[in-house]
């Protein structure tokens, strides 16, 4: 496949009608941000776009609630937003909004493009009407009793206690919200995107064109979309907030926050090649640009289906990539802003990176535990203990750790100098550590191309591990007590690792750039050493160059700190706003798995279900999932391939009991025959447990 010219990324315009909360951050913002680092150490021509939508019923909702005016609301979150982005170190080449007037410009061009081509239509519908306000009623102008779960502030197009999608006839007993009065119904005329006239167009592009390369959430949802029969959308409504219809008919019109809000992107484009004196046109016209956009899983539909007809017919490229997450849950609960159950990046940034013992290093912290946990396939959920493990049990004790101790031993035992190599004392260990951090680059952009950024993350700490276990086995600080004789291995050990120091501060940038800004400081090199195409490379660092005295990378997070911000979520929180539906009316927070079917107890009686001990685990080669494990059932020592390699490290494992399947037909996995399979549990993050008895029991022993 040939390489793009040219790349445009863009990340979901976040509402500017309130504070930001980590959930969006890991959603859209983080992973597009990973990504356009990447692009930019190939020095791949890339713009990094993004915006405030600042239109739409939200907007003057808020303003409401505060006792103020729109543009006030929007003039204090949009600089508020644009901060935080900035303070977690994500890199927009343009953070623009949607209130410009430039943007005003594009859309209305855009909305006249389609409209005189023919490819709107107009249709007269019945749409509520507040008498007493004198006004026609959006959707979220309109309040009443959700039909599924009987919650009375849902709102008219989605209720917020079970997050059914409702229209506003649907609604019982509606009442207006600008007055409390019923509203009752009245004609008008709004002009429409008729999407079904573009159906077999989309089911060519997306489900096969793109059915190898796009996540299955995002597959999935246009599938059903599709399958259902797509239908003409309003591309105008009837508020006093927005952008002006362009035309004389329409007054008192504007356009549909859902329609002028991706062409923001296209908007913010053209300030940002202004501001560059560049020409805008060739990253959305032409067929050598590849167009990116990073999305939550509530974005979907108008990122994979509504714009890419809007831009189809608007002569525009089309997107090659619709990367889009799941949700991120906090603490056992969905995130809420209405119940004030949410960690906002504003709460984050004030309680840790501008704390006297925070900074940027918290940032990077941040961004690691979110890549961590990315809800790239499921829901997950972030949790302070988690963070906290993340942080003192990876950052701290395996990546900062071989860091620190690759420059004490480097200032002790080679007069803070990079040592020469002595290719007359190298073994295989050394090859191996070499080969292992030329295969890591290798796999990193393989994952980091196929936007498996959690994946690539693993690899690069894997690759911290295995320069802590080459050192452990070197041993340098042993061989100095054997005198002159022993230094030329010494030398090596330290020249292999301070290279290895080097390759990860490239191999880390796209996720933790703050830390590889301060690795760069610590090795005295430039910005340059970060271009990918430096990773791979043992001759990074050169012989006889003074490095400065070891800093930590990070700093350990605390249980006070924790447990502080446990306590400040739980206080601050808010009950659920009361329903009268009952309690078997509610839609649970997380769907439960369908039920197997019922098997009697014969069935059940032919599985052989047995102890053992896990002796030793290693990764399986060119399979990031899985590990290879010997598992002693007392008779016999099995050989058994577990897909749990994402969820615990090999280390960590050996000298656990599991329940092993042991009667399981053998089945070959990468080439190893596997017998048997370990029995594990899924909690609601997607995290896997392992399923064991209460204390250490004789191996082999049954399971009924």
């Amino acid at each position: 496949m040939q390489e793009p010219k040219r790349y445009l990324i863009t990340a979901a315009l976040p509402y500017a009608n309130g504070l930001k909360h980590i959930g969006h951050l890991a959603g859209a913002y983080l992973p597009a941000d990973i990504y356009v680092r990447y692009l930019r150490a190939k020095k791949r021509d890339v713009v990094f776009v993004c915006g405030s939508d600042e239109h739409g019923t939200a907007i003057p909702i808020q303003a409401m609630k505060e006792g103020t005016t729109p543009q006030a609301i929007i003039d204090k979150y949009h600089e508020i937003i644009k901060q935080n982005f900035a303070d977690l170190s994500i890199s927009f080449d343009i953070y623009d909004r949607t209130s410009a007037a430039i943007h005003h410009e594009t859309s209305r061009e855009f909305f006249t493009a389609l409209e005189q081509a023919g490819e709107l239509e107009t249709k007269e519908t019945d749409q509520y009407f507040d008498e007493q306000a004198g006004s026609f009623l959006a959707d979220r102008y309109i309040k009443g009793t959700c039909p599924n779960c009987g919650f009375t502030s849902a709102y008219g197009d989605q209720c917020e206690k079970c997050g059914t999608a409702l229209s506003p006839d649907e609604l019982i007993n509606p009442v207006s919200t600008l007055s409390g009065a019923a509203p009752i119904k009245k004609k008008t005329t709004h002009w429409y995107l008729p999407l079904n006239r573009h159906e077999a167009f989309l089911r060519q592009w997306i489900l096969e064109e793109h059915k190898e390369d796009w996540r299955a959430n995002v597959l999935g949802q246009c599938k059903s979309w599709i399958d259902g029969g797509l239908q003409p959308r309003a591309v105008t409504r009837d508020l006093d907030w927005g952008i002006e219809v362009p035309l004389p008919e329409a007054k008192g019109k504007v356009l549909y926050v859902w329609f002028d809000a991706p062409i923001g992107y296209i908007s913010a484009t053209r300030t940002w090649a202004a501001q560059q004196q560049k020409d805008w046109k060739p990253y959305w016209y032409s067929k050598d640009t590849k167009l990116v956009h990073f999305i939550g899983k509530d974005n979907i539909v108008f990122h994979a289906i509504i714009f890419p007809v809007m831009l189809k017919l608007h002569g525009n490229i089309l997107p090659d990539n619709v990367p889009s997450n799941e949700f991120l849950n906090l603490e056992g609960d969905k995130m809420s802003t209405s119940r004030n159950w949410k960690l906002d990046m504003q709460d984050y940034i004030d309680d840790f990176v501008k704390k006297e013992n925070g900074g940027p290093q918290l940032v990077d912290a941040l961004r690691y535990y979110l890549t961590l946990i990315a809800p790239e396939t499921k829901d997950s959920e972030f949790t302070w203990k988690g963070f906290q493990d993340a942080v003192n049990s990876e950052l701290v004790a395996i990546f900062g750790n071989f860091v620190n101790r690759t420059f004490v031993l480097m200032h002790k035992l080679t007069g803070g100098k990079v040592p020469p190599l002595h290719a007359e004392f190298l073994d295989q260990k050394d090859h191996d550590l070499a080969a292992a951090i030329l295969e890591t680059k290798e796999k990193m952009q393989t994952l980091l191309e196929g936007y498996k950024f959690r994946e690539a993350q693993f690899e690069l700490v894997d690759l911290a591990r295995k320069g802590n276990r080459y050192m452990q086995e070197k041993e340098p600080w042993i061989k100095a007590k054997a005198g002159s004789s022993a230094q030329p291995a010494i030398d090596n050990c330290l020249h292999y690792c301070l290279q290895l120091c080097a390759n990860l501060a490239i191999l880390a940038h796209p996720f933790l750039p703050n830390t590889s800004k301060k690795m760069l400081h610590l090795m005295k090199v430039v910005d340059k050493l970060l271009d990918w195409e430096n990773a791979g490379s043992l001759k990074l660092l050169s012989v006889g160059y003074s490095l400065r005295a070891p800093e930590l990378l990070f700093r350990k997070i605390e249980d006070m700190e924790i447990q502080e911000q446990v306590d400040k979520l739980k206080n601050n929180s808010l009950p659920a706003q009361p329903t009268t539906a009952t309690v078997e009316a509610t839609t649970p927070a997380v769907p439960e798995k369908p039920a197997k079917a019922i098997i009697q107890f014969d069935d059940f009686a032919k599985i052989d279900l047995k102890v053992g001990t896990i002796r030793t685990a290693e990764k399986v080669e060119k399979a990031d999932k899985l590990l290879k494990l010997s598992i002693d059932l007392g008779t016999e020592t099995r050989t058994i391939v577990s897909g749990i390699a994402l969820h615990f490290k090999p280390e960590e494992i050996i000298g656990k009991q599991v329940v092993v399947v042991a009667n399981l037909a053998p089945r070959k996995m990468r080439g190893i025959e596997s017998n048997g399979m370990i029995l594990m549990a899924e909690d609601q993050s997607g995290k896997l447990h392992f399923v064991q008895p209460e204390s250490m029991i004789q191996e082999g022993a049954g399971v009924s």
